[in-house]
């Protein structure tokens, strides 16, 4: 599953830089796509978990609101893709 295919869970979309930042995608397969192929289903489920937890720690002093919508989509991809 690609970033594009993970449904957005709210009507007015977060920037670009939250769904599809181009930077993780820089040939055939997406950087997620590529650590989620060499982890197991309970390690992946743990990466993404700590990735929401990041970005919800570090909402306060860096990101506000796209850094909790970062988070909202490692969750959402963690339960589409798991």
């Amino acid at each position: 599953m690609t970033r594009e295919q993970v449904t957005q869970p709210w009507p007015d979309a977060p920037p670009e830089s939250v769904y599809n930042p181009p930077h993780y995608k820089q040939g055939k397969i997406e950087c997620i796509e590529a650590i989620q192929s060499a982890l197991t289903e309970e390690e992946f489920r743990g990466y993404c978990k700590g990735n929401a937890l990041k970005y919800i720690w570090r909402e306060r002093h860096k990101g506000g609101t796209e850094s909790l919508e970062k988070a909202a989509w490692y969750l959402d991809y963690m339960m589409q893709c798991v």
